[in-house]
């Protein structure tokens, strides 16, 4: 920590002399210390794949979350504090079905996640908050198309077609820079995401270690089972 600094990161409220917030920028980093998240779209829907970091033989797969279902058109998968990521979705979820209540349909992909964002904007500007530590990949489908946005703990958004947060980013989006192409089908999108977790890890690929989800033009919201996943494996390998 530098010596101008000590001042500026003890409060969320506090500017630094360049216009810093420290405490977004700490957040930040938490999410990138997490573990590695994708997500791409193909001809007719949108994948997230997440590697769920299994530290230890004793430690039971199925109990780590990293994925998330939000509504029957939606999913969201999470980087950096899960405990933080479960508020963000239950959030996620109640502004879904008040819209759905309320309107009698299925609420925007992009108007969804602009109140997460703007959720999330509210922890970096009051006293005694603290910033989310956590970044979200949101996959959806709505009549305007298919959508992937990623959200940072400052409440910022992006679009993408296909992205990563987490420890193994730049590995991952190396291998997306030189070989993604638009229109792929889910097969090749699937090769290539598992490609691209490949070169941002260590270890070999093993399905009860992966989390992949998928929404696609008139289905709901899925995650593959460890089947599903260990056959694209094979492919990889």
């Amino acid at each position: 920590m530098q010596p101008g600094q000590m001042a500026y990161d003890r409060g969320i409220t506090v500017f630094s002399p360049d216009g810093r917030l420290f405490q977004v920028e700490y957040a930040r980093e938490a999410v990138k210390r997490g573990t590695t998240t994708i997500g791409l779209k193909f001809k007719d829907g949108v994948l997230l794949i997440v590697d769920k970091r299994i530290s230890s033989r004793l430690m039971e797969p199925k109990s780590i979350e990293k994925i998330f279902n939000i509504d029957e058109h939606v999913g969201c998968a999470t980087s950096g504090l899960v405990a933080d990521a479960r508020i963000l979705v239950d959030q996620a979820r109640q502004l879904a079905q008040i819209h759905k209540v309320t309107y009698d349909e299925r609420i925007g992909v992009e108007g969804l996640v602009k109140r997460i964002c703007d959720y999330k904007q509210n922890f970096t500007q009051y006293g005694g908050l603290r910033p989310f530590g956590t970044a979200l990949l949101v996959a959806g489908i709505d009549e305007m198309g298919s959508h992937l946005y990623e959200t940072d703990p400052s409440g910022a958004l992006v679009s993408y077609k296909a992205g990563s947060i987490g420890a193994g980013r730049s590995a991952v989006n190396e291998v997306f820079e030189a070989e993604y192409e638009e229109g792929m089908k889910f097969e090749d999108a699937l090769q290539l995401g598992l490609k691209a977790l490949s070169s941002a890890t260590e270890e070999g690929l093993k399905a009860q270690a992966l989390e992949v989800g998928v929404v696609r033009k008139g289905e709901d919201f899925k995650k593959l089972n460890d089947k599903e996943v260990e056959k694209h494996i094979k492919k990889v390998e």
